[in-house]
This record gives C-alpha cells, sequence and structure tokens, in this order.
C-alpha cells in the first residue's frame, strides 16, 4: 500500500498532502490498462495532461459541473488506492474540494463507493478504497468502470 500521503484522513477529510508518491511494492500503477475520458476540458489542458507524469501540466474543466473523469477498465481489476497530485495554493478555483468516486460494469450502474472532502490539498493525495466502506455492498469487489466526480473550491463558495 502507499505511505500516508494526506496530513490526516478523518471521516472523508483529507487535508494537506504529500511532496513525494510513494508506493508500497505490493501495489502496481493500473492506469495504463484503461480508457480514459473527461466530461470537458479548455484547448490544451485535456485527458493527456492528466496522464502524462508532469505535474506542471494538469487537466483543466471547462463548462457546468459536475466534472468528471471516467477510467473503463477492459476486465474487472480490484483497485485499492486512488491517488491524485493536486494543489489548492496554485489554483484554488480549479482545485476540487469534494470528490466522489463511483464503480460499476458501466455507465448505467455506477454507484458511489467512496466520498472525500479536500481540504486546500497540496501534493499527492491518496484515496484509499480498501475496508469496509458502508456505501459499498461487497468490500473489495472488482469492478470494470470507475468515474470521480469533482466540486472545485469556486462553485462550494
Amino acid at each position: 500500500m502507499a505511505t500516508e500521503s494526506s496530513e490526516g484522513e478523518d471521516e472523508g477529510k483529507i487535508v494537506g498532502g504529500s511532496k513525494h508518491l510513494v508506493v508500497d511494492d505490493d501495489m502496481r500503477e493500473m492506469t495504463k490498462n484503461a480508457a480514459w475520458s473527461v466530461s470537458s476540458c479548455k484547448p490544451g489542458n485535456g485527458v493527456q495532461c492528466l496522464r502524462d507524469d508532469n505535474c506542471d501540466t494538469y487537466w483543466q474543466s471547462d463548462g457546468a459541473q459536475p466534472h468528471l473523469i471516467n477510467i473503463q477498465f477492459q476486465k474487472k481489476v480490484k483497485l485499492r488506492l486512488i491517488v491524485l497530485y493536486v494543489n489548492f495554493k496554485l489554483d484554488e478555483s480549479y482545485t476540487p474540494s469534494k470528490i466522489s468516486i463511483r464503480a460499476g460494469d458501466g455507465f448505467h450502474n455506477l454507484k458511489e463507493i467512496k466520498a472525500v472532502e479536500l481540504v486546500k490539498p497540496a501534493g499527492w493525495v491518496a484515496i484509499s478504497l480498501s475496508g469496509n466502506d458502508p456505501r459499498n455492498p461487497i468490500p473489495h469487489q472488482p469492478f470494470q468502470f470507475t468515474s470521480a466526480e469533482f466540486v472545485t473550491y469556486s462553485t462550494v463558495r
């Protein structure tokens, strides 16, 4: 499992972040095994910037909320951790303040399995998907499709 990447996670709140991403040996990166799409983006800030391993580039949504990142796997996978790089200090209006993670077999049956609130995040933030979350009727169940909805700070003021 990844090392703690947030200063604290308490009842769905994540405060802070970590400057360095460290992942334990028993975990592997799964993003290359999926098809990625976003609900909207500004020109030059699309899904390619979300996936380029460069913390200086980023996805910038465009248009009305919700802002979505959709990740579709070819076959069912078990995800234990989602790690995001976010930086409230650089652009508070586009930094997510709330994230809802949904999983299912496709668009038609996505169920929320995790919801977190980010409090002025700056750095790598880890969102654990393991454990007994009451919204996930079958913990550790493999799923094929993941969707994350982001609510930004500019819309919650």
